[in-house]
């Protein structure tokens, strides 16, 4: 089990994921409701405060110098949310602060003879994209460099590698794939002075080679179709091969595509997803004989046939609304007044629609919010000046929930981090 310290604590998202593999042995809070819940949920746990003041405390050796540093330096400098003003905020410079305390982190460990330690630092994605290149300062003081590194480009990429003093990778992670029910893209970045590269942390390669089993049975078949399994080809399970003069000699059926710029429905019982054609997307099934000639009142007609009306004046019948025969998509067709179907009419790019739902709005409680951090139930609902767990303000709770991290996220990148130090 590793150790870690924990700057710009908040409520901490970090030991909630990172239970049984790291071992927090500091943290560094200065705000008065985080640091309530801190002391709360980890009594044993020294808060030292301001982050400003750790270097003097780890070259004294007052308190240990952990495996990783971990933490998120305030993202209000960098936010397309507020100013921007970066480097020129104080809460901005923390980044800078933090370089120090890592130095700090090195020099002893270094100089009792252990491995340097392993940064773990997370921001907002507008960090990659400020007017003073506060990401370029920040790679450059953690890659040991005079000067800020340059982007490639009008800003730094999503994700990217740096191979100098410290390996340094970074990537933007969105915590809606680590099963939480929000979009929330984030900066995770890992640095270290150690000989292994820390870029297998972060940044996954697109494949690998398999380490494939020999067969069993040697087979000289080559088949068909992946579907039909190897050997012979099942009819039964494919269409036939479409051909160029199919079906001219009359008798049995044959298959037809016939799609525009989205791909086909292959179901005809699922809704296709809306596509550039407003939902009026293609279907493929298959013409089944009298039924491809034949008047009904269905949600699909059947496949309309160029040889109809040819013979027994089967003569396919289609009924259009009356005001959209003639005119533009854009100019009618489009439905009125309130259906409660459920099903929509034809959207057009032109139109103004809405929906009308009976709920009204209401905001998310902080037990809502909690789980949409990843935090257990209640995490963050304790006692607090004086008042009982049951009446923990809400307003602290918001915002020390905003300001964390999606636990799932740092649990991934934790365990990650722990096969990298083994």
């Amino acid at each position: 089990m590793f150790t870690y310290g924990s700057i710009c604590s908040g409520i901490e998202a970090v030991s909630v994921a990172w239970k049984g593999i790291g071992k927090p042995v500091w943290f560094s809070e200065i705000e008065p409701f985080p640091c309530a819940v801190l002391a709360y949920h980890y009594p044993d746990i020294p808060n030292l405060g301001d982050m400003t003041a750790l270097v003097p405390k780890i070259l004294n050796r007052e308190i240990p110098a952990p495996d990783v540093l971990v933490g998120g330096t305030p993202c209000q400098a960098f936010s397309v949310a507020g100013k921007r003003e970066s480097l020129n905020d104080d809460r901005g410079n923390l980044t800078l602060t933090l370089i120090h305390i890592l130095e700090a982190i090195d020099y002893v460990r270094l100089s009792d003879g252990k491995q340097p330690c392993v940064l773990v630092w997370e921001n907002v994605p507008g960090v990659l994209s400020t007017k003073d290149n506060a990401f370029g300062h920040l790679l450059a003081g953690l890659a040991q460099e005079s000067q800020p590194l340059q982007p490639p480009g009008s800003k730094w990429t999503n994700a990217g590698y740096v191979h100098s003093a410290r390996t340094i990778s970074w990537r933007v992670i969105n915590a809606q794939y680590f099963g939480v029910a929000q979009r929330r893209k984030r900066v995770f970045l890992v640095a270290s002075a150690r000989k292994r590269s820390v870029a297998q942390i972060l940044i996954e390669p697109k494949g690998l080679r398999g380490d494939f089993s020999s067969s069993k049975q040697e087979e000289e078949n080559t088949t068909t179709y992946i579907e039909s399994s190897f050997g012979s080809y099942r009819q039964s399970n494919i269409g036939g091969t479409l051909k160029a003069c199919g079906g001219v000699l009359g008798g049995g059926s044959e298959t037809f595509v016939v799609h525009g710029t989205q791909d086909p429905i292959i179901n005809t019982k699922i809704a296709h997803c809306l596509g550039r054609n407003n939902g009026q997307e293609n279907v493929l099934f298959e013409i089944k004989g009298a039924e491809a000639v034949r008047v009904a009142k269905q949600p699909l007609p059947p496949t309309l046939k160029a040889g109809m009306g040819t013979g027994g004046n089967n003569v396919p019948c289609i009924v259009l609304a009356g005001n959209t025969i003639g005119r533009k998509p854009e100019n009618g067709g489009n439905g009125n007044g309130f259906d409660e179907s459920g099903i929509s009419y034809t959207l057009t790019a032109t139109d103004v629609h809405a929906v009308c739902n009976q709920y009204i709005l209401r905001k998310l409680t902080p037990k809502e919010c909690e789980r949409l951090q990843g935090f257990p139930d209640d995490y963050t609902k304790i006692p607090y000046r004086n008042k009982t767990a049951e009446d923990c303000p809400d307003s602290p709770r918001y915002k020390a929930i905003g300001n964390s991290m999606a636990v799932p996220v740092m649990k991934w990148i934790g365990e990650r981090v722990e096969e990298y130090l083994k």
